[in-house]
């Protein structure tokens, strides 16, 4: 997730005339350009596809990353699920001990929504420092007393209100207590990777949290976000850009190619969201928000390698080819994960919901 708004036409939509950027356009490994703040994303363009025709209407940074993260504009009371949560609704647990999705540089809000908490993500504020505060206090043999105890006071309470909100505030601490005990708790470990592999992410929160991502995936972690923020650029663009790109560009490529070399490109789907993009007007500084087009990325997963999606108009104001809405986007992720998602789930106000809202996934983006 870059969080800010990626200017599309800095970056995966290049465009010339008064739109241009300060950065110019480069060839890549496949038919298709991106401009010179994404140069190492270019030597792996033919193992990507790039969405060029995703359109919304919010353009608000919290309510905008809201709907990225569910598909769902904020309605009322009700707290719409993420993906990782989707997951867990319909495909089960997928480890016995991991968590089934872990968010990394950010809260764990915009997560489970209307399902069980033990549905939200596991979220890591310091992918270097992986969790933290798992020793127990006094040892192992003192946290056990301490739980037998605490389980004695709480029984008649779970007797006496034994409904579903009860029963996931419980499980939600067995499965801490079943991760602190579990010798998958070292995938959490970054320490265990060579130092070369460490550089080679980059020596940053977003990096190294792309990192910590693959181990996870690796040990039966099914949902990961990595959070990058500061692309927020109204102002200075090329100098910021200058700053950020470059971070994300040596962790996303480092990523591809590593996940590739352990043969799991083609079973991890690796995505590219932002909340929405920047307008085509550029005077030399920046660009305000623009949600009515902008670009995402897809990369294995079934998806199509080398392959360019849809199409902005000259400026990139508008879409002018096959729009794909953030709805149709969930549903596409969700089909690649093998999500059934033509069977809704139900709201506690008893109204049927579904991945991505009701809207179709995009089968040309598969292969």
């Amino acid at each position: 997730m870059l969080s800010g708004g990626l200017s599309h036409i800095d970056s995966l939509d290049p465009k010339q005339g008064k739109s241009k950027g300060p950065a110019a356009a480069i060839n890549t490994s496949a038919d298709y350009r991106v401009t010179e703040f994404f140069p190492k994303f270019a030597s792996v363009a033919d193992q990507v596809s790039v969405i060029r025709s995703m359109e919304a209407k919010i353009g608000v940074h919290k309510p905008a990353q809201y709907f990225m993260r569910t598909a769902y504009e904020p309605r009322g009371t009700i707290l719409h699920p993420n993906l990782g949560a989707w997951g867990s609704h319909y495909l089960g647990r997928s480890s016995s001990t991991l968590p089934s999705s872990v968010c990394i540089n950010r809260r764990s809000d915009q997560g489970n929504g209307f399902f069980p908490s033990s549905f939200a993500p596991l979220a890591i504020g310091d992918p270097s420092q992986g969790i933290n505060d798992v020793e127990s206090i006094g040892g192992r043999s003192a946290s056990n007393k301490r739980l037998t105890l605490l389980n004695g006071l709480d029984a008649d309470f779970r007797r006496k209100f034994n409904d579903k909100g009860v029963n996931a505030y419980n499980g939600f601490y067995d499965d801490a207590l079943s991760l602190m005990k579990s010798k998958e708790l070292k995938a959490f470990d970054l320490s265990h990777e060579p130092e070369e592999q460490r550089a080679a992410y980059g020596d940053n929160s977003f990096g190294q949290g792309c990192l910590l991502a693959r181990r996870l995936v690796d040990s039966g972690v099914r949902f990961v976000e990595v959070r990058q923020e500061g692309w927020d650029h109204h102002k200075a663009l090329a100098d910021e850009m200058g700053e950020v790109a470059p971070v994300f560009d040596q962790a996303f490529t480092t990523l591809i190619t590593d996940l590739q070399q352990r043969g799991m490109l083609d079973s991890t789907l690796v995505v590219v969201a932002t909340e929405f993009g920047r307008k085509p007007a550029f005077s030399g500084d920046g660009r305000s928000h623009h949600p009515i087009c902008f670009s995402t990325v897809l990369a294995g997963g079934g998806t199509k390698a080398g392959f360019v999606y849809g199409k902005s108009d000259n400026d990139g104001y508008y879409v002018d080819e096959n729009p794909v809405s953030v709805g149709s986007f969930h549903a596409s992720i969700a089909f690649a994960a093998g999500m059934d998602i033509s069977k809704p789930a139900i709201s506690p106000s008893g109204r049927p919901m579904t991945v991505g809202d009701g809207e179709n996934p995009v089968m040309e983006l598969f292969s």
